[in-house]
């Protein structure tokens, strides 16, 4: 799965796109991330922003948000429906997590979204080194007391947390035990327009073993635990 998800981040963006923003409808994300640090007036620095997803959602309620990607492809995109919003306090740039062109000490919050998970899967002898400097990089880039925050799956097509892979969950102690991040969880469950919709975009992502219960079970509604994990620097 490394290379697949390497493949659709180099060169399927609108599918990627489509696929993650049927995901959260029901709006619990932004109420969460605000339980954790009130947004408003709040300079943002979000890392593995891809599409621009979370861009999107942040955008309207806080001071400015700088979002950096590897894929040149995917912040194409970003770019795209962050001027379709209309705002003028965002700017997207190419950036790999472990060394960031952002100024040192230049942001409130520092997020990652779905991102430094793909570590654990693309270097998986070495994860905890690579990840070990993005949130170097994070604790550079914030301010004294800015706050950092890490998105990750606890499981697709489940209701209740469970990280989906040992290598995963492995990561997620380690950010509690070894970083000294605290955590929680909400729902951020899919909603496609049909079976039909669902199938094409999670096959396309997932796999078949997951699209196939979809169709099995005519699922337009898919559940999604997702973890927040934060601490202040």
């Amino acid at each position: 799965m490394s290379d697949h998800f390497k493949t659709i981040y180099a060169s399927h963006a609108a599918q990627y796109d489509a696929m993650v923003s049927r995901e959260d409808y029901q709006g619990n994300l932004l109420p969460a991330l605000q339980q954790i640090r009130p947004l408003k007036d709040l300079h943002v620095v979000e890392m593995g922003a891809g599409t621009g997803r979370l861009t999107r959602l942040l955008a309207p309620v806080v001071a400015s948000i700088a979002a950096y990607d590897a894929s040149a492809h995917m912040l194409e995109t970003a770019r795209a429906s962050l001027t379709a919003l209309g705002l003028a306090n965002w700017q997207v740039a190419e950036g790999d997590n472990r060394a960031l062109p952002a100024p040192d000490a230049s942001a409130d919050l520092c997020i990652a979204g779905w991102s430094f998970g793909h570590f654990c899967g693309w270097y998986p002898d070495s994860w905890r080194a690579e990840i070990g400097t993005a949130l170097a990089e994070m604790q550079r880039i914030l301010k004294p007391g800015g706050t950092a925050i890490i998105l990750e799956t606890l499981g697709t097509g489940r209701e209740t947390p469970a990280p989906p892979a040992e290598h995963l969950a492995a990561y997620y102690r380690w950010l509690e035990g070894e970083h000294g991040f605290a955590s929680t969880w909400i729902r951020t469950d899919y909603r496609f327009q049909s079976v039909q919709e669902a199938d094409d975009l999670t096959r396309f992502f997932f796999g078949d073993e997951l699209a196939d219960r979809i169709v099995r079970e005519q699922l337009t509604i898919l559940p999604e635990c997702t973890g927040i994990w934060w601490r202040t620097y």
